[in-house]
């Protein structure tokens, strides 16, 4: 079992791979998870995450608006549908949504789940008990919130919150019922040991889906200018995470266009087996067409 950095570096990027790919064959198969995600509130956020656009703190000239409406979000979740997603979130920005809010996203998840046949989730920020087992009761599967880096870390990146913070909500959705899915953001200047650190805490909370986002270094936001990491760093990592987290889906999301560019199919061959389609928050993805070309091409290659 991988538990420590010194089990990694004694191993080159292609042997973290080999071993990767037979550890996503051998305990996660051959499937491919597809999820799309709509920005459903933007901006004005309270809290100072370093990464994200959407904090007043900010200049990033992002567009803002309050929670779109039932019939904007069920239009949005049937052209999720419509591009391969399996599951469809409702994001929102900011610390959390009060009792009012929480009510209108219960009543839309319910719809989606009767009428449009996708699986819903939701990303909403720091909830209690009482609000996870409301949105559970709704039809709601999956509840996402990262833990964004290692423990050691997150000071670095958020201080409006804390690491304990994120970690009392996810706790709080697994025993409200509910699949969680937490990962975070690499190239944020943490090292690999933070990244080894933050898989152990995802397979020690037992989550179910794995995130891994690389950082986009957005105009306005103290990450601007940032350097990208390489596609060899962010392909390493994949593997790490794969071999530390066993059999939970390990999802390609953001800045996975603009890093690993012609190397996306290879973060498949790393270990990942999940990847977000039709963009992002803040940040427009490629083509649904291209992604969903690309991974009919792994799926031959795993299972042809």
């Amino acid at each position: 079992m991988y538990r420590k950095l010194q089990d990694f570096q004694k191993l080159s990027t292609w042997q973290l791979i080999l071993l990767a790919n037979e550890e996503r064959k051998r305990r996660a198969g051959g499937k491919v998870e597809l999820c799309s995600i709509t920005n459903a509130k933007s901006g004005r956020c309270r809290e100072d995450c370093r990464f994200c656009a959407q904090s007043i703190y900010y200049n990033t000239k992002i567009s803002v608006y309050p929670l779109k409406s039932k019939d904007e979000l069920l239009a949005e979740a049937e052209r999720a549908k419509k591009i391969g997603a399996e599951r469809f979130s409702i994001v929102t920005s900011g610390k959390g949504p009060g009792p009012q809010e929480v009510e209108k996203i219960a009543e839309v998840i319910n719809t989606i789940k009767e009428k449009i046949g996708i699986s819903p989730c939701a990303s909403l920020g720091i909830l209690n008990t009482k609000s996870l087992v409301l949105l559970k009761d709704a039809g709601l599967n999956r509840y996402h919130h990262n833990i964004e880096t290692s423990r050691r870390f997150y000071p670095n990146i958020v201080t409006t919150h804390t690491f304990d913070d994120r970690i009392r909500t996810i706790r709080a959705a697994l025993e409200a019922g509910l699949e969680v899915c937490s990962g975070g953001i690499i190239g944020l200047g943490e090292s690999e040991k933070d990244r080894v650190d933050m898989a152990l805490t995802l397979r020690d909370l037992n989550v179910n889906s794995i995130p891994i986002n690389i950082l986009v270094p957005l105009k306005g936001t103290p990450f601007e200018g940032t350097r990208n990491i390489s596609a060899a760093e962010v392909l390493r990592t994949i593997a790490i995470f794969r071999l530390i987290t066993g059999n939970r889906t390990i999802r390609i999301a953001a800045g996975r266009e603009s890093v690993l560019k012609d190397f996306q199919g290879l973060a498949f061959m790393a270990g990942a087996n999940g990847m977000m389609i039709g963009g992002y928050l803040t940040v427009k993805g490629r083509s649904p067409e291209e992604d969903l070309a690309m991974v009919s091409e792994i799926r031959k290659l795993w299972n042809g």
